[in-house]
Order: structure tokens, then sequence, then C-alpha cells
């Protein structure tokens, strides 16, 4: 009989956006006439932009001639796109990364999900709470986590980092030293940032300590204030400890193309071991690369006309979230987030668990967001709401919150 991998097993309930779509679809099931406005999951609605749909046109004609079709792309990603990266994004902000370092792929969660398996399985890491679930779950399936205790909300062998309003949800230097240590910036689902001064703060542990910091900076479009960095490559030292995730999705619409890099330096070597090779060895062995059209669109992002376009639709989503912001902190909410970043986190009414507000919320005024306790212990209490919708449904939403007294 064949073994099944009982770390699944472990994973306690639902994916968090799995429990909540369910949850939405059995309230449309019984109210079919209800007009529910989603601002839960981080989906953008903007459509590409045009000069991005012009490349993927250009690209999908190339594959109708013999003599430009592509086939597999090269393991790390077509050279046109890496150099782009390396030029157009890391060389603007100073930081010298080959493009031999950057590795092309279909998506952040994907590469965020997989890293984990370059490292042992004895191996302790330490996540900010609340937090991203891929970064832990993917990891209890590798049975790296140890035991989940159902009343407390943890694992035995994480070490949680508290992020909240108390110390501004920015994480602590961990007393525990991990292996591993996940910081996304500006986080999800906080919408919180750390400037250039706590980043350097953290390189310098994990250099110290010889561990590794997994950088998702997927939201990095969405920084407005000067002393928060864009990239982990701009703090001294970090090439030697930090492997960064990056994604097209957030800043440019890629949520239904699908395009990413993941950078690993090669300057990061432990022992004899070069993450670098071991991650183009895993990279070559486990994926087929992102389509040529795909990667062709990405190109186009980083050109100077994709570059406009794109931040127009990344500033239309930061008035959603200032919209959302400005109109629960008028109606007496406490929140945090919604300028570095296109989530909002608030604290749900005293007395109130954050499952129940969701469900409070989408009967009340049917809006959905994200409940805060899917995210860790520390999201207790707390919830999400997103500013990638449509700005009149997200006005409709933020009205219908604030104009209903029974919320609470």
């Amino acid at each position: 009989m064949a073994k099944i991998n009982e770390n699944f097993l472990k994973l306690p309930g639902s994916y968090l956006f799995s429990e909540c779509a369910q949850r939405t679809a059995a309230y449309s099931e019984k109210h079919p006439d209800a007009d529910i406005i989603r601002l839960g999951i981080g989906d953008v609605t903007l459509p590409i932009v045009p000069s991005v749909i012009q490349a993927l046109q250009t690209a999908v004609q190339e594959q109708a001639d013999a003599e430009t079709f592509r086939g597999y792309a090269p393991d790390l990603g077509y050279a046109f796109l890496r150099e782009a990266v390396a030029g157009k994004v890391y060389g603007v902000l100073g930081c010298r990364i080959a493009p031999d370092e950057i590795f092309v792929s279909d998506g952040s969660k994907s590469d965020c999900g997989n890293i984990q398996e370059l490292f042992s399985e004895e191996a302790k890491i330490a996540v900010c709470d609340p937090v991203y679930p891929v970064y832990v779950d993917s990891n209890v399936m590798s049975g790296r986590c140890g035991t989940y205790d159902e009343k407390e909300g943890r694992w035995s062998r994480v070490i949680y980092m508290p992020c909240t309003a108390e110390n501004h949800f920015s994480p602590e230097l961990p007393k525990e030293v991990p292996d591993l240590i996940y910081l996304c910036v500006p986080n999800n689902p906080t919408g919180t940032t750390l400037t250039r001064q706590q980043l350097k703060k953290w390189v310098d542990y994990a250099n110290e300590h010889e561990a590794v910091i997994l950088y998702d900076a997927a939201y990095e479009a969405y920084i407005t204030e000067e002393e928060v960095p864009h990239s982990i490559y701009e703090i001294e030292g970090a090439k030697t400890c930090a492997i960064e995730f990056r994604s097209f999705s957030k800043n440019a619409g890629f949520t239904g193309l699908r395009l990413s890099y993941t950078v690993v330096p090669k300057e990061m070597k432990y022992g004899k071991a070069s993450l670098h090779d071991m991650w183009a060895r895993r990279h070559g062995t486990k994926f087929n690369g992102a389509p040529y059209i795909i990667q062709r669109a990405g190109e186009a992002v980083l050109t100077k006309e994709g570059q406009k376009e794109t931040m127009e639709q990344v500033m239309y989503y930061r008035r959603n979230a200032l919209l959302i912001r400005d109109g629960l902190l008028s109606a007496g909410y406490r929140t945090f987030g919604g300028v570095n970043s296109p989530y909002v986190w608030l604290k749900v009414p005293e007395k109130m668990t954050s499952w129940e507000f969701f469900d409070r919320l989408l009967d009340r005024v049917q809006v959905v967001g994200t409940p805060g306790s899917g995210f860790g212990p520390s999201g207790a209490g707390y919830f999400r709401l997103t500013g990638f919708g449509s700005y009149e449904r997200t006005k409709e939403a933020i009205e219908r919150i604030t104009k209903t007294s029974d919320l609470c």
C-alpha cells in the first residue's frame, strides 16, 4: 500500500482564502439577489495596460511563424527579461544584481512555497505574526513545523515574531536563533513596512548567525515613503544572506498571466553549498519555464511606456486603499496600513472574533474581507480589506460599513 505524506494531514482546516470563498458562496446560495462587494483576496480588477497587450499580441504572432516560434524557455528565463530586470529594476536602485542571479518563474507564491526545499528538514523557521499563510503551510508539508496547538493556533517548531499595534507591527529580532527568516515588506496582511535602519538590523543579524532571510517584495511598487527600501539589496550585506521574491501580479496586474522572479545571489554560500547553484538545479529539474509570450509581456512592463501605464494602475489601487483607511478612521475604526500598501488592517469591534466580524460584515452589508486570525495567532481580533477593487465599488463598500450602526 502506498504511504502518504502525513504532514498534509497536520494542516488545520482549509486554506484561508478557500474558507472565505466557501462562506461567501454559501451566503450567495441563500441570498441569490445579494449585491456582494468583494474586498477580500488581493486580486486586481483593472485590465492589462495597452503596451503590455501589444507585446502579448506581437509574441503570439511570433508563435505562428516557424522562424520566430519558441518552445521551452531557458531554465533561468529568457535573457531579454533577466537583463531588463537587472538593469531597470535593480540597476536604478543602485543594486548590483547580475542577470544570471535572476530566476524567472510563474509566481512568487510558488517560489515562496518551494524555496524551503533547499534546506534541511531540521531547519527552524521564523515568521512574522500575522503572516501570509503560504510561508508556514509549505513548511508544514515538509514536516518542519512540529505539532499544532489548536487552542493557541501555533506550531511547536515555528518561531513566531508578534507584529502588533504595541510594536507598530514591526517584528523584533528573535532571541531563539532561526535558520530561515521570512519577511514580507510591505507586509501582507498588515500593510506596514520596515525602514532602511530597521532592515539593516535584520541583515546584520542574519549574517552574524548564518541565517537566511526569505524576503517577499511582492508589494514594493506601493511604497511611498523614502525611508522604506524597495529591495533588501539596497542594504549593505544583504547579498550574503537574503533571497528576494518579486512578482508582476500586483504592480502590473499579472494575476491571470502569472509571472515573477526570484533573486539568489552567488555570494550565498553555506559551507561548500551554493544556494544559487542549488536553486538553479532545482529550477531546471522541476520547472519548464514561464511561457515566452508572458515573458515578453514582462519585458514590456519594464519599458518607459509600460512603467508609466502600470504605475497609473498602482496609484489607482493606492487611492482605493486610502479611501478605505480614511473612511474607516472617520467612522471610529482603528486602522493600519493603506499608505505603503494596497491593504488596510483594522481592529474589529470589541468582544468579536475575526470570523464573527467576517460573518457580520457579509450578513449586514454584503461586504467580504479577510479575517485576521487566518494569518496567525496575532491576527486574532483584526481584519484585512484590499484596495484592489474598482474605485466605485470600494467607495460603496465603505459607505455601507460606515453608515451601518449594528456592525459592532
